[in-house]
């Protein structure tokens, strides 16, 4: 970094002194033709778009991610809780209450606690049970199809709460918020001062451009707190189905968790 800050400070020095010295013997009209300020603005612009373009495509990348990763997560816990019907009975209903419980304690606790970056340590009480539960069923055909899932599950998850933390570091945002502000000060001190209104649209809407893509980008970059957001609604599914699945072999049975996914009784 102080490479890049002194190269970038000695070549500011070298083009003055070299304006300075071969530009002696010029007119003032012929200084005149020099290089006016819209002509540093072009690259400034252009800077600014790359600067911005790259970032969001970074942005939409994580959330993407995100996206894919509570999909799978979705898939991978539907798909434990449908193994366990070939399990023996005792273990078949706890790993259905289980999951049922782990998906309330992520759609209800995680979800919101991934808006900050942060996760729940509620899921986790539950995580615990499918391991438990899988005790002495190594011999069984279903064990390795059991285990596979809930590796899947655990894999997902993780994936899950790296993508809810900013991929853009606070200092590329705020370094991206002073190019744009540079740039729109810029745009407008190469207004005219009469006959302007068309100019004034034009500055006006490629300020609310500029605004509106880092706006985007701040959004996207918290997949799990912003207005664009990713749902829950694949783990509220399989919320949904493994209860009807578990009402229907055990219609009296109670399940170890209240509705936000918290451990009741012993």
């Amino acid at each position: 970094m102080a490479a890049v800050i002194v190269t970038a400070v000695l070549a500011l020095l070298a083009g003055l002194a070299a304006n300075r010295l071969l530009r002696p013997g010029l007119t003032d009209r012929d200084d005149a033709a020099g290089l006016e300020i819209r002509d540093l603005v072009e690259p400034l612009i252009t800077l600014t778009v790359l600067l911005l373009a790259f970032v969001l495509v970074t942005a939409s990348s994580s959330y993407g991610k995100a996206e894919t990763a509570a999909r799978g997560e979705a898939r991978a816990l539907d798909h434990l809780a449908e193994t366990a019907a070939y399990a023996p009975a005792d273990r078949r209903a706890a790993l259905r209450t289980q999951a049922i419980c782990y998906a309330r304690a992520v759609r209800v606790q995680e979800w919101p606690a991934m808006s900050d970056g942060a996760g729940s340590p509620a899921p986790g009480v539950w995580s615990t049970g499918f391991r438990q539960s899988l005790h002495g069923l190594q011999d069984g055909p279903v064990f390795a199809l059991l285990v596979a899932a809930d590796n899947k599950r655990s894999e997902e998850r993780d994936e899950r709460l790296t993508q809810a933390t900013a991929s853009i570091p606070a200092t590329i945002f705020w370094f991206l918020l002073a190019t744009l502000a540079v740039t729109v000060v810029a745009l407008g001190s190469c207004l005219p001062r009469r006959d302007n209104r068309g100019h004034l649209l034009a500055v006006a809407a490629i300020t609310a451009l500029l605004a509106a893509a880092l706006c985007i980008i701040r959004d996207v970059d918290r997949p799990f707190g912003g207005i664009i957001s990713v749902s829950a609604t694949a783990m509220a599914e399989v919320e949904r189905q493994t209860i009807r699945d578990y009402r229907a072999h055990s219609p009296a049975g109670e399940l170890p968790c209240d509705a936000e996914g918290n451990r009741t009784g012993s």
